[in-house]
Parts: C-alpha cells; sequence; structure tokens
C-alpha cells in the first residue's frame, strides 16, 4: 500500500460513533442534505429504510434530512406505493428530464435525482437494505457537515453473505460477501488507481457528497456508476476530498451469480473507459444457462447480454439542470 493511501487510512477513515448526533446537528447550520433512494421492486425494504429516516432524522428535534426522494425506476410492484405511505416523496425515473429518453440502470436513476432534488448534500441509500439503521445516513453525512475539505464519502461495514448459521458452517466470517468487489473491483482499483486501495466498499450503494461534485462528474448509466464516481472523484477533488466511515453490518439482497457477471462486465467496462477512453470491440457478455433447447434435450444455452456502454455527462451541462439552479 502506498505510503500516501496508510496516511489517508489515519485521517479519512473513521467510524459512525466519532460524529454523535449532537455535533452533527451543531454543525449543519443552512447547509441542506438530501437523501435518494433509487428503488426497482423493492416493496418489502423500502417503506421500512424510509420509516426510519422520517422517524429519526426528520423531526423537529432531529432536522438531520431535509429532502427524503424515492425514485421509481420502473417498479412492477407496490415500490412506490409502499414508500409514499411511509413519508417519502416518490417521483417516477420517466418524468424527470422527460426530453432525454431513459435507459435502464442505476446510475440512470441516481443521475436524474440531482434535477429533482435540491440538498447542498446528496445522500445515496439502497432501497434494499434490511434491518436498516439512521447510521447509514449520520454516518456518511456527517463528515461532509464538520469538515469542509471532505467532499465524497462512502460507507463501510461487514457484509454477510448468508445466515449466521451458514457463516459458521462453512468457517465465513460475517465479513464476508461483496463477491464483485474482491474479485473485479479491487483488483483493478489498486493496478490502475492504488490511490483508491483504502476503500474498505468501493462498489457499496451507500454514500454522500456535496452537490458541487456531483453535478461536475459523469454518470455511467448502469452497475458501473459506483466505481465511476469514486475514480472521477478522486481526479476531480483528490484523495484528502474522500473519506469512509464505518457503519456496522449491511444486510441486503443479494444476487445470483449470472447477475454478478453482468454488473462485473459493466464494472470492468467503466474502468476500461477510463484507463483509455476508447471503445470495446464488442462490448457484450455471454453468459450460459442449462436449460432445453428446441427438441427438448437439456444442455448448456448461450445468453448474450449488451454491457452497459452509456454514460451521462456533468449534470451542469444539461440545460433544464442549469435553468432550475439560476431559478432557485
Amino acid at each position: 500500500m502506498l505510503e500516501e493511501v496508510e496516511r489517508w487510512l489515519s485521517r479519512r477513515s473513521w467510524s459512525v460513533a466519532d460524529r454523535p448526533l449532537e455535533r452533527i446537528l451543531a454543525a449543519k447550520r443552512g447547509t441542506t442534505v438530501s437523501v435518494v433512494l433509487p428503488a426497482l421492486n423493492e416493496e418489502a425494504t423500502v417503506g421500512d429504510i424510509v420509516g426510519v429516516i422520517r422517524r429519526e432524522l426528520m423531526t423537529e428535534a432531529v432536522p438531520l434530512v431535509d429532502e427524503l426522494v424515492v425514485i421509481d425506476s420502473g417498479s412492477t410492484d407496490r415500490t412506490a406505493a409502499v414508500a409514499a405511505a411511509a413519508g417519502a416523496r416518490v417521483v417516477a425515473r420517466d418524468a424527470i428530464l422527460p426530453r432525454i429518453p431513459a435507459v435502464p440502470g442505476k446510475g440512470e436513476v441516481l443521475w436524474r435525482s440531482l434535477m429533482v432534488t435540491g440538498g447542498d448534500i446528496v445522500c445515496f441509500v439502497d432501497a434494499d437494505l434490511k434491518d436498516f439503521s439512521a447510521d447509514f445516513v449520520t454516518g456518511i453525512v456527517g463528515p461532509l457537515l464538520t469538515d469542509p475539505d471532505v467532499a465524497f464519502v462512502k460507507a463501510m461495514y461487514d457484509r454477510p453473505l448468508g445466515t449466521e448459521f451458514d457463516q459458521l458452517a462453512s468457517g465465513k466470517t460475517p465479513g464476508q460477501g461483496g463477491r464483485v468487489t474482491e474479485l473485479v473491483a479491487r483488483p483493478l482499483l489498486n493496478l490502475h488507481w492504488p490511490q483508491l486501495a483504502g476503500l474498505v466498499q468501493p462498489l457499496g450503494g451507500e454514500y454522500a457528497a456535496r452537490r458541487s461534485l456531483l453535478e461536475r462528474l459523469p454518470f455511467p448509466v448502469g452497475y458501473g456508476v459506483e466505481l465511476g464516481l469514486l475514480v472521477d472523484a478522486l481526479h476531480t477533488v483528490g484523495l484528502d476530498a474522500l473519506a469512509q466511515v464505518d457503519v456496522g453490518v449491511r444486510k441486503h439482497r443479494h444476487q445470483d451469480g449470472q447477475a454478478l457477471g453482468r454488473m462485473a462486465a459493466a464494472i470492468y467496462r467503466t474502468a476500461q473507459l477510463r484507463l483509455s477512453r476508447g471503445h470495446l470491440v464488442r462490448p457484450r457478455l455471454t453468459q450460459f444457462e442449462r436449460s432445453e433447447d428446441e427438441g427438448g434435450e437439456r444442455r448448456f444455452i448461450p445468453r448474450t447480454y449488451e454491457v452497459d456502454t452509456e454514460e451521462r455527462p456533468p449534470m451542469v451541462e444539461i440545460a433544464e439542470y442549469a435553468e432550475r439552479r439560476r431559478v432557485a
């Protein structure tokens, strides 16, 4: 590890307990905070997350969060209704910037969220978290309120894979998980952006940043958004403006191996673009599924998927956003 990264770890890695809520509220002053939940078919969990934030961080006694928005990315279940009933403002992805046709992908939703939120600090939280704690918000917003030199904060946490019984039976520790992080993202960062080698959860979906930074960054539309924002933030504001906070344990819905393969391909593509700004010869990924062919024989059937290659430009380059900020 670079000496620079070792120094960064000692200066910019904290625990949520390092900043009591009273200190964070005292530092807030006139700074506004928006929390954004990107959601696609998360009716089982989104209501609990919204409820915790409303009860613990949006009260007269604890006015930390000024705005709580769920961006619904075309859900076919009751995600939007559950989120609204719990107290969130729900906005449909396709209703934001209708001049620009929406494409599927998490990064697309995060990018569009800048258009419909107004906070000086924007905090992203995945909508599939279980046993959600308000620490996920206070932990990553805190440094941005108390430390003016910090511009981008990632959450770090233990990430259990399976149940506690499964972990004990397999000899795994509770910190296991994050398979794409360990197999793809961490090697890429260590090899090509070693200044980011100290990030514990570089692909984590919980992070907060100053709007003044986010609006200047391009957003990969798909799974590569976390790595893309992290790398671009490094180049834009420097390592010392990045930080991470330990918020405990993150429990969420795990994806199957093939979905992880597609995620890995998108992340590699995002890294490749930032290394060369060139073009892949074939931005597609072929995977195999055991299925019946037309003759009824079970065999491995190839399925080919497009790898996310599109990126949205910095939001400050969008005319509607510039006009909205001018009026505000």
